[in-house]
């Protein structure tokens, strides 16, 4: 009896051990490096690839702290703060980030930068123990990129100039008081005028993606009440909406009233720069346009004390749902016989998302094909109070407070 309860306990005995051999086996075999730390922050796996990336053993980093080993710094090579970092907001969170802008010191102070996912680990009882992490060595690719990026920005600035040029001899050709042409020439002046400013949006949209991917995007925040800025933003964009036949629905006061000025409408202040945001707007608002043949376009306005929403919703032939997750990547354009007709470059929502990005906000689409889609702007919002403390000292310091006859702007 006794034997026959022996033989299964030593088969899971054996079993385990197996397990955990071929669980060794695979982190030592992998190139990637796999960590795992504990809800105390200390390291217990450390694999080979680990090793490899940040230059320090196994034996001596199991058991440390985690912020020993893993030092994460800045483009600048600064150190970034630890609350900052990816394993600390997967500690406190418990929620699976990933970053593939992180860059390490390693153990002989020298910069690595890395692809870094981090993913909290469960009990049964549905408790965090602890986060795994695994990340890789992209210095070579991100050496690339940024080649390719600094490639691009050069060559699209040196050919904005010529392009510029011709667009203007062009507009010369066509005034009247300057030229007098027959209406053949006329015709094929003017769809050469429409290339050339297509060209010269191509190159603007490229320098403009390669400087959002290292850092150089212009951008200068300031306090906005985003209701009253989106207001005048739809007065000057509905005529583009109301030239294809299509309706403009503006939900921008409590509730979505259609009568917002007998409502008192929530202040919604965000800090962000005014040309980046519009920038943002417009090209959601003007792809709505364009995709849309019938129906009506509708921008809303809403949010809650941390975050405020702006949605522009179209009627459009939709986006089809494997497209969906691609659809913000540099390039990436849907594949259909629309896209193919309207044409662009695949770089304005690209843009749209790192500009959004530069201000911790968060912008996403919902979409039904054949039904229509919906893009969300997520921001944080900032207080009344904080707002227009921060608009007082703006003021300020721009030395607007006053006028030199003792009045007030």
């Amino acid at each position: 009896m006794w034997g026959k309860k022996a033989a299964p306990a030593a088969a899971l005995a054996g079993s385990l051990h197996d397990e955990k051999l071929k669980s060794s086996i695979i982190l030592n075999a992998i190139e990637d490096g796999v960590v795992l730390i504990d809800c105390q922050g200390i390291i217990r796996v450390f694999n080979p690839g680990a090793g490899v990336i940040t230059g320090w053993s196994a034996e001596e980093a199991e058991g440390l702290d985690w912020r020993l080993v893993f030092k994460f710094v800045d483009t600048k090579g600064q150190a970034v703060a630890d609350n900052d970092t990816i394993f600390s907001k997967a500690l406190t969170s418990a929620l699976s980030i990933r970053d593939n802008a992180a860059s390490l010191a390693s153990k002989s102070n020298k910069t690595v930068a890395v692809s870094l996912s981090v993913s909290p680990l469960v009990d049964s009882t549905k408790t965090q123990t602890g986060v795994v992490g695994i990340f890789r060595d992209v210095s070579v690719e991100r050496q690339d990129e940024s080649r390719r990026a600094d490639f691009i920005s050069t060559a699209s600035h040196e050919m904005r100039t010529p392009v510029a040029a011709i667009e203007g001899y062009l507009s010369l050709a066509l005034n009247e008081k300057v030229a007098n042409i027959d209406a053949k020439a006329r015709d094929y002046l003017e769809k050469a005028h429409a290339s050339t400013r297509h060209l010269g949006q191509l190159f603007q949209d490229l320098l403009t993606s390669a400087k959002a991917e290292d850092g150089r995007l212009t951008n200068h925040p300031r306090v906005i009440e985003i209701g009253s800025f989106t207001e005048q933003l739809v007065s000057d964009l509905k005529f583009s909406a109301e030239k294809k036949g299509l309706f403009l629905d503006s939900n921008l006061s409590s509730g979505g009233t259609a009568e917002p000025m007998r409502v008192v409408r929530p202040l919604y202040y965000a800090l962000v720069d005014p040309e980046r945001m519009q920038e943002v707007i417009t090209n959601l608002f003007d792809n709505a346009v364009k995709y849309t043949d019938t129906g009506r376009i509708t921008i809303g306005l809403t949010g809650n004390e941390q975050v405020v929403q702006l949605s522009i919703k179209d009627t459009g032939n939709g986006i089809p749902t494997e497209d969906v997750p691609h659809l913000f990547q540099k390039f990436y354009r849907v594949d259909n016989s629309d896209t193919r007709t309207i044409g662009g470059t695949g770089l304005g929502l690209f843009i749209c998302r790192k500009i959004v990005e530069l201000y911790q906000g968060r912008i996403w689409v919902e979409s039904e094909f054949h039904k229509g889609s919906t893009f969300f702007i997520n921001l944080p919002r900032l207080t009344t109070q904080k707002a227009e403390a921060m608009l007082a000292e703006e003021s300020n310091n721009s030395g607007l407070g006053s006028l030199p006859n003792g009045g007030t702007v």
